[in-house]
């Protein structure tokens, strides 16, 4: 029999050669970060995005005119996430220490959804779970797995919850929420059966915190409905304004009604490193599951979330589920198939790129990191309050904050198109990039300080560029 086609098995000159290419395109990327654009103009990003489109080649093309379509064409046209001047949503730094973990991960090509397959990569990912249970105050008895990100992770604690608490009786189960919790929370409940009109929104006080109080009285009123609550989530930062909730609070009030608390605290969770953060989220270890975001205050690549739950056992029980193809899966506590407590059977290693960078510096580095963003969000605060006009209706409780500018006497409208005004001018500047939020009070104008590339010279000209706005409208 002749031998078989090999084009795709590439000789190792040609693989130090293409590694070469791209990392000489990667860091001459990574090197002019300061000085590029906070955020490029994607106004004409739909003609790019024709420009791209085609069908499946035939033939294949040089790999450096590929490089050059992406670095020269592709990845200009975007918001500039990793870079200093980015305060925008939530910042994703991306580390690129991740990024070459990620390069191991996908070139030896291991499976670890079945501990048997790669026993040491999943150790590896079950230890940064580990840790990351030590960070929020979880017991031993913990458990919990990376996610693609915090949406995922919210919709495997809302299904955790529902087994738990309801069994089959679904669709007579209520939701509890408040209108600053992010939508993936709402979307998770419908997508895990629980009807729209069962997710109820309590509005926040005036810090947009979540109430106890309100809380109970929802509970009590849909169960003389005859309806069964179940699901309380909280929030350790929310988008709008960084809200931390009274998660003390809440969980006594959880705990009391038989609900499962469920911690949103993607954006603020990593903060716990902290003395400050541990302060704000006091309580967030009572809750029954945690979603945090590595890729947001770790500052590793998008695509990086977990879900913690304080019962290990219990992603176990909604997730399990035996194929004769498998091979047995782990009995002894300390070893786990990820398959086993999480939606998720084909996976990559993704907990390589979470344990090199926390291998590589400790977690000192990041503590000191966070801190950092901790002082600049307040310096901007206060900065932002002596400006003549300029409102800071939201005061960072961790990193982010929200502020306006304020006319008395003037129409909502009015105002909310000067703060537009205010936001416009400021990013077209190019140094910085904020992006608003609608609240309560009209629109506002959102500082998030989450880059570990962002220090107090590029914050010093955030507030530079929002007193210059603020002055010419």
């Amino acid at each position: 029999m002749a031998d078989g086609p090999r084009e795709l098995e590439l000789g190792s000159e040609t693989m130090r050669r293409m590694a070469e290419l791209a990392m000489d395109r990667i860091v001459e990327h990574i090197g002019s970060l300061p000085s590029q654009p906070a955020s490029y103009d994607t106004s004409d990003g739909p003609d790019l995005a024709r420009s791209l489109a085609e069908g499946l080649p035939e033939q294949g093309s040089p790999f450096e005119e590929l490089l050059a379509l992406l670095f020269e064409r592709v990845v200009p046209a975007s918001f500039n996430t990793a870079g200093p001047g980015y305060l925008a949503y939530i910042p994703g730094g991306g580390l690129f220490h991740a990024a070459i973990a990620d390069l191991i991960a996908d070139a030896v090509n291991r499976y670890v959804g079945v501990f048997q397959a790669a026993p040491g990569l999943a150790q590896i990912e079950a230890n940064v779970v580990r840790w990351f249970s030590g960070i929020v105050g979880y017991p031993a008895a913990a458990g919990g797995f990376l996610t693609t990100g915090g949406s995922l992770a919210n919709l495997s604690a809302v299904i955790t919850a529902r087994e738990e608490k309801l069994g089959e009786a679904v669709t007579s189960g209520v939701v509890y929420v408040s209108d600053q919790t992010h939508h993936s929370v709402a979307r998770a409940a419908r997508l895990a059966g629980i009807p729209p009109g069962r997710v109820r929104s309590l509005p926040g006080d005036e810090s947009g915190r979540l109430d106890a109080g309100r809380l109970r009285e929802a509970v009590a009123a849909d169960r003389r409905r005859g309806l069964r609550p179940f699901l309380v989530c909280g929030n350790a930062g929310t988008t709008n304004t960084g809200a931390v909730d009274d998660l003390e609070a809440l969980a006594c009030a959880a705990r009391e009604e038989g609900l499962w608390l469920h911690v949103d605290a993607a954006y603020g969770g990593f903060f716990m490193l902290t003395e400050r953060g541990r302060a704000r989220m006091k309580g967030i270890d009572q809750a029954d599951s945690i979603t945090l975001d590595p890729h947001k205050g770790l500052f590793l690549p998008y695509g990086t979330g977990c879900l913690l739950a304080r019962d290990g056992g219990a992603l176990r029980r909604t997730h399990a589920h035996h194929a004769d193809y498998l091979p047995p899966m782990q009995q002894d506590s300390g070893l786990v198939d990820f398959c086993d407590i999480s939606p998720e059977l084909s996976r990559d290693a993704r907990g390589l790129r979470v344990w090199l960078p926390l291998k590589m510096h400790g977690a000192g580095a990041f503590r000191r990191s966070l801190d950092e963003k901790l002082d600049l969000a307040a310096w901007a605060a206060a900065e932002l309050s002596a400006i003549p006009g300029v409102d800071v209706v939201a005061p960072p409780q961790l990193s982010l904050l929200a502020f306006r500018l304020s006319r008395p006497g003037r129409p909502r409208e009015e105002m909310d198109r000067l703060n537009r005004s205010v936001l416009e001018r400021v990013n077209a500047g190019g140094r910085v990039f904020l992006t608003g939020a609608v609240l309560p009070s009209g629109f506002v104008l959102r500082i998030c300080v989450l880059s570990f590339r962002t220090h107090a010279d590029r914050m010093r000209e955030a507030i530079d560029a929002v007193r210059q706005a603020a002055s010419e409208v």
